[in-house]
């Protein structure tokens, strides 16, 4: 408020002030703007001089004609500034894409890499899913394909070089801008010819060497060198310095009457001053006013400030006190109960503060507990310790935690607690590496180490995290020979041959025929796999019957296996059939009356009839899912 009430008073100042102004124009030399005016008339000493007489002041002090000061030219403070930026040796350097991916080799062979990459920069955010030039709907994964396709020392040095065009744009726009730009009242005698000659040369051949980057940044192997500029502003320097040299001899002449002028200065400000008073009292008047409410306020935020420490002192003394535990307490009987454990549950000690104790229903201290009660109800301390916060301020310090199979001699209940439990652990660990679409809240747990030999707790607490590499890894721990080894178990992706990916050690029989789906390339073998799959998926797993399922894929909607144009394809239905044959109510054992040559069926035609099958069965998300436990 103080601020906005300043800056009107100085724009008043300014604008009531103008007749004198524009009148003793030269009193006025740094003091055009509002800000530097009102302060210069602050500190004047308020004077009704006669006009008439400052007026005659004024045309003796500056004469209209009579000596005057000029300004000097601007000076190249360094001739080197555009010769050393960092970046120019990439202009010598040969910048090639050294991907080795199916994409990158065929952008070289056709000659198209920096073609693709500019296309790529300029349409890729607004294509919408479509190839900008032909609008072909694009793969799904083209984003990660095209990135793959370009190796990080070709892209840091494309980055490097935008850099550098834009550092060597800047600079030479630093340089030039003030250069170009010569004094506005030119000493007399003074030829600009030679200087604005060598001011176009400086200016074209920058424009060349901008040019010259610009060809590079578009074709990154050429070689090119940029034309030093030092030679040009050197002889640029010399002619400035004679021009300087000129005008400062003559400003010598003229301070010889600098006196005088500051005298005319000094009555000119005094009359302001004299004139502007009424508007300066009301500033006064009102900025005192709201100083005194500026204080006031600031006075009740001390107070303010002063109670809310006092009450966060107050609050830590009793939290020193009373640690909050209940509701820990509460959420430990709530997973007992849901666990089945109904026989005992956490009660307060009688004696002793904040102490627990297990009892029976009966108020009884719970003796000879399980092995697995035991071990359920010190993970369920275990995990609440890691949530909560030993500081009576409360502040949840960052941890490490370590987690030793902690599902020993537990039942399939409790094992489902623990493991919904542990997931919860790894998403607070995740938002340290990837907050994207956060589960859990807090990112207090900054590593996770969790050991095992359960599978089913491996399996309940892993299936989501196979394909999360960049921030979740897979060991296997062996002793052999009485000594233990540690071994990450990881491979090259194969879609990706410069990365690699996680490989779970641990697979259900299920899990591994999809693995044996997803690689397999002999038709034959994939379908007998395929015929695997149906049969515990569909038959095992979802209820269905061989016939029920031939009617529903083969009958009710033979109308989905048509061909591109949507005609009926028989070749696809004739391989469905065949697939659907296998797992016939009435097949037993092996059907030797089944014949099949090797190049009669393509592995990806299998794979598409299958994918067609589970969509046909709505089971679309199934099969996504499990193939991309393969990828």
């Amino acid at each position: 408020m103080i601020e906005s009430l300043r800056t009107e008073f100085e724009k008043k100042c300014r604008s009531d002030a103008a007749p004198l102004r524009e009148r003793f124009e030269k009193t006025q030399k740094g003091k055009y703007y509002a800000k530097q005016f009102t302060e210069a008339v602050e500190k004047a000493i308020p004077k009704n001089t006669d006009y008439e007489e400052l007026e005659r002041f004024y045309d003796a002090a500056y004469p209209e004609n009579g000596p005057t000061r000029y300004m000097p030219f601007a000076t190249i403070p360094d001739i080197m500034v555009l010769d050393k930026l960092e970046g120019s040796d990439l202009m010598s350097l040969v910048i090639v894409n050294t991907s080795d991916t199916t994409f990158a080799k065929f952008l070289r062979r056709i000659g198209a890499t920096e073609w693709a990459k500019q296309g790529h920069d300029q349409y890729g955010h607004v294509a919408e899913d479509q190839c900008p030039y032909c609008s072909q709907v694009l793969p799904k994964n083209f984003e990660k394909i095209f990135a793959e396709s370009f190796d990080t020392e070709y892209e840091e040095n494309l980055k490097s070089l935008n850099a550098f065009l834009t550092l060597y744009r800047d600079t030479a726009n630093a340089l030039f801008v003030p250069l170009q730009k010569t004094p506005e009242s030119l000493l007399p005698g003074i030829n600009l010819i030679p200087y604005n000659r060598k001011l176009d040369a400086i200016k074209n051949a920058i424009a060349l060497n901008i040019e010259k980057i610009r060809e590079k940044t578009a074709s990154p192997a050429k070689q090119l060198e940029l034309a030093p500029m030092a030679p040009l502003l050197q002889e640029l320097s010399e002619i400035i310095d004679e021009y300087n040299t000129i005008i400062n001899n003559n400003n010598a002449i003229v301070a010889a009457g600098p006196k005088k002028q500051a005298e005319c200065t000094e009555a000119v400000f005094s009359l302001i001053a004299f004139r502007l008073q009424p508007q300066i009292k009301a500033y006064n008047e009102s900025a005192a006013a709201l100083q005194a409410e500026k204080t006031a306020a600031e006075k009740t935020i001390k107070s303010c400030e002063a109670t809310i420490r006092q009450l966060q002192s107050d609050i830590i003394a009793l939290n020193a006190k009373t640690v909050e535990t209940d509701s820990a307490k509460n959420a430990i009987n709530t997973l007992l109960r849901d666990s089945g454990m109904q026989g005992f549950q956490l009660v307060p000690h009688e004696a002793k503060s904040h102490v627990y104790k297990v009892c029976r229903e009966d108020g009884s201290v719970a003796e000879n507990l399980s092995e697995g009660e035991k071990n359920f109800i010190a993970f369920l301390y275990f995990y609440y310790l890691v949530q909560g916060s030993h500081s009576v301020s409360g502040d949840q310090r960052e941890k490490i935690v370590v987690i030793d199979d902690p599902v020993s001699s537990m039942d399939s209940n409790s094992l489902f607690i623990v493991s919904s439990l542990v997931r919860n652990m790894i998403e607070v660990c995740r938002n340290n590496a990837d907050n994207q679409n956060a589960i859990a809240t807090g990112n207090y747990i900054k590593q996770l180490f969790i050991l095992t030999h359960n599978a089913f707790f491996h399996r309940e607490i892993t299936y989501n995290y196979v394909n999360k590499y960049s921030y979740v890894s897979f060991y296997l721990i062996q002793k052999r020979n009485n000594h233990s080894s540690v071994k990450l178990t990881h491979e090259i992706n194969p879609n990706s041959p410069a990365h690699m990916r996680n490989v779970n050690p641990v697979k259900s029989s299920y899990a591994a025929l999809w693995e044996e789906y997803y690689h397999c390339s002999s038709s034959i073998a994939l379908l007998n796999v395929i015929r695997k799959i149906l049969e515990y998926y569909f038959l095992q797993l979802c209820g269905y019957d061989g016939a029920d399922l031939r009617k529903r894929v083969l009958t009710d909607n033979r109308h989905c296996f048509v061909d591109e144009n949507g005609v009926e394809d028989e070749n696809q239905y004739a391989l469905a059939q065949s697939m659907l044959f296998y797992i016939s109510p009435q097949r037993i054992g092996h059907n030797d009356g089944m014949y099949y040559v090797e190049e009669s069926a393509d592995p990806d035609v299998c794979r598409k009839i299958l994918w067609k099958i589970f969509q046909i069965m709505k089971q679309e998300q199934h099969y996504i899912m499990m193939n991309a436990a393969c990828e």
